[in-house]
């Protein structure tokens, strides 16, 4: 009996080194804290719920010296590019930033390349006021492509429709389809972003 109380405190004694000797040299399996995601990149929108009236009225300017410039033209363009029935609200929340990227990115496009005409005076304000909303819209729009959600459906439907337009239209009816939306992307489609879930 004595005996198997001697091994067992010598067990005992074993485990209690072995247990010191592992901790010491770090070789002890300690659980680790799960590493924090990274923090996700700020949307914020809300400033641009509505325009200064001194940048609605340099968009204005652009548009009227569009429409004046139309006069010497001779142009039909029967499809369009933006339907009236096209309404962000009838997308998911996290879905509008998307569609709104794609719509303001083909903006910027055509009138990036109309700077060199002579609206190219008329098209400066406006066009640095889009690149700054672009460049903070950035950060709402999921990155592509990660797991997740993907366009389907009505969204799927509208980044398509913009895409082939870039391929299908001309550049005179590019130019009109978004110098005539121009109102309504600042207006309605930024303002519903801007809002949130609270454009309902």
């Amino acid at each position: 009996m004595k005996l198997d109380m001697a091994l067992g405190c010598t067990r005992v004694l074993m485990l209690m080194l072995m247990t010191v000797a592992l901790s010491r040299t770090g070789a002890a399996p300690v659980p680790s804290a799960p590493r924090a995601l990274p923090p996700a990149r700020g949307c914020h929108m809300a400033q641009f719920k509505s325009l200064s009236p001194q940048e609605l009225q340099a968009f204005k300017t652009a548009k009227d010296a569009f429409e004046d410039s139309l006069l010497q033209k001779d142009w039909d363009c029967s499809a369009r590019l933006f339907p009236r029935t096209r309404d962000l609200k009838h997308l998911q929340v996290w879905e509008r930033p998307v569609a709104l990227e794609a719509e303001l990115a083909l903006t910027l496009t055509v009138l990036e390349a109309m700077a060199n005409s002579s609206l190219g005076h008329s098209l400066e304000q406006p066009l640095l006021t889009l690149q700054h909303i672009h460049s903070k819209l950035q950060a709402c729009v999921p990155a592509q492509p990660t797991a997740g959600p993907r366009p389907r459906g009505r969204l799927h439907h509208w980044l398509h429709r913009l895409q082939e337009a870039r391929k299908k239209e001309s550049q005179d009816c590019l130019e009109a389809s978004v110098m005539f939306n121009l109102f309504r992307l600042l207006t309605r489609d930024l303002k519903c972003v801007a809002s949130g879930d609270q454009c309902v």
